[in-house]
């Protein structure tokens, strides 16, 4: 298959063609030319899109697929398609199914699901045994597998020892571990951002306190072992502060923020739609400021849209009996755009998240395989359920008014365009 894209706008610092608007010709999955003009041959394809930006391929490093066991909220299959059709060419797919991913028949079983896809599946395998915090998994046999971090979505390692012996164990394969910042017995029975608003709607906190003291306690952990730390969505000011001072101490720690937590502050808990019950929980307009200029000091290194779909009849209930989550990817970068400028956003949906989770990274160059996103970052629009294609419709951005358009993908030379 021969591709043309015509007049596209590459962004991406490794190119010698960053910020150029070039013409890209591609032959079966690679890049053969790039040139302010190349006129075609016959039966080439011919891409033209309205101010048409392309970069390497985004990858997300929180992405929740209902399958197994959750099939009604996500299949694999389709999960890929809308993360292909929000222009992620890879993404990292958590372990909270039925039965939990904590072996390596479990991986092996996700890998070979997503064979044929344009989007790429790389697994995150749980931390411990069934995700209970109690034993430690299988984690040398499932990254032999294919797993490429380690962690128990949502779930906080309470048992300081555990994390430890954790933290120690995968240095003997350059493991990552990943530790969801939440101390149980602090956040207690919280729905939501222990603040004004939550007061006001009569809502059960959950302190900023509980975030920072397990950060805190893992930042300690780390230090005393050495070893890879990743901290998935932090979410408050304080968060950034102690990531900072450990980043200045040399540890070898990273973090992410989700797209949400940058962008809406626990204002949107006004209405109680269940779609803002997340976790960690929707802050103040100070914790979003300090954690969107954390992402452009380089303190916070990924941004994800930890996306969670979640079935209907789990979201239109109570607030407080809701479940929490939101879907993402579709509205990743709409919603990035309106906060942070087109490179920013770019590194940490590229270059910053593959080089932590190790994934290979390919320049926008001749001769190089095309895996690229295609997007145009100008222009206006309400976010919409005809804009979601996740099976699950609970997204946090619906109604909102969102900057950008995703054109799609071309990857594995597949080219998928919405």
């Amino acid at each position: 298959m021969t591709t043309l894209l015509k007049s596209a706008t590459i962004i991406d610092k490794s190119s010698p063609f960053h910020k150029q608007t070039k013409d890209i010709l591609i032959e079966n999955g690679v890049i053969q030319k790039i040139d302010d003009t190349i006129n075609p041959s016959e039966n080439t394809q011919i891409i033209e899109l309205e101010n048409l930006h392309i970069s390497t391929g985004w990858f997300d490093t929180s992405a929740s697929f209902g399958e197994p066991g959750y099939e009604e909220r996500e299949t694999i299959a389709n999960g890929l398609t809308a993360a292909a059709k929000s222009g992620f060419t890879a993404v990292a797919v958590n372990p909270n199914t039925q039965p939990i991913v904590d072996n390596k028949a479990a991986i092996e079983f996700l890998k070979n699901k997503a064979t044929f896809s344009a989007t790429e599946l790389y697994p995150i395998g749980a931390l411990t045994q069934e995700s209970k915090g109690i034993e430690m998994a299988e984690l040398y046999d499932m990254q032999q597998s294919g797993a490429i971090a380690f962690g128990d979505y949502n779930k906080p390692i309470s048992n300081d020892n555990l994390l430890k012996v954790a933290l120690l164990y995968a240095q003997i394969f350059d493991g990552l571990v990943l530790s969801f910042p939440k101390n149980k017995s602090i956040a207690g029975d919280g729905i939501a951002h222990e603040g004004v608003n939550a007061t006001r709607l009569g809502l059960k906190g959950i302190p900023a306190l509980a975030e920072e003291l397990q950060i805190a306690r893992d930042l300690f952990l780390l230090e005393y072992t050495g070893g890879k730390l990743h901290i998935p969505t932090i979410s408050t000011k304080k968060s950034v502060e102690l990531i900072k001072e450990a980043k200045s101490k040399e540890l070898n720690v990273t973090c992410s923020v989700a797209v949400h937590n940058l962008v809406l502050t626990d204002k949107e808990l006004i209405g109680f739609d269940a779609n803002t019950k997340v976790t960690p929980p929707l802050r103040t307009q100070e914790d979003v400021n300090a954690l969107v200029e954390g992402v452009k000091n380089g303190v916070i290194d990924i941004i994800t849209s930890d996306h969670n779909p979640i079935d209907v009849e789990y979201k239109k209930v109570e607030f407080a009996i809701a479940k929490n989550g939101t879907i993402g990817l579709e509205s990743a970068f709409s919603a990035l755009n309106t906060v942070l400028d087109t490179e920013t956003i770019v590194e940490c949906l590229t270059t910053k998240p593959k080089n932590r989770f190790n994934i290979n990274t390919e320049s926008i160059n001749e001769g190089e395989k095309v895996n690229i996103t295609l997007f145009n970052p100008n222009g206006t629009f309400t976010f919409t359920e005809d804009h979601i294609y996740s099976t699950s419709k609970n997204s946090i951005f619906l109604d909102k008014e969102l900057k950008g358009k995703v054109y799609g993908i071309f990857n594995k030379n597949q080219l998928i365009l919405n």
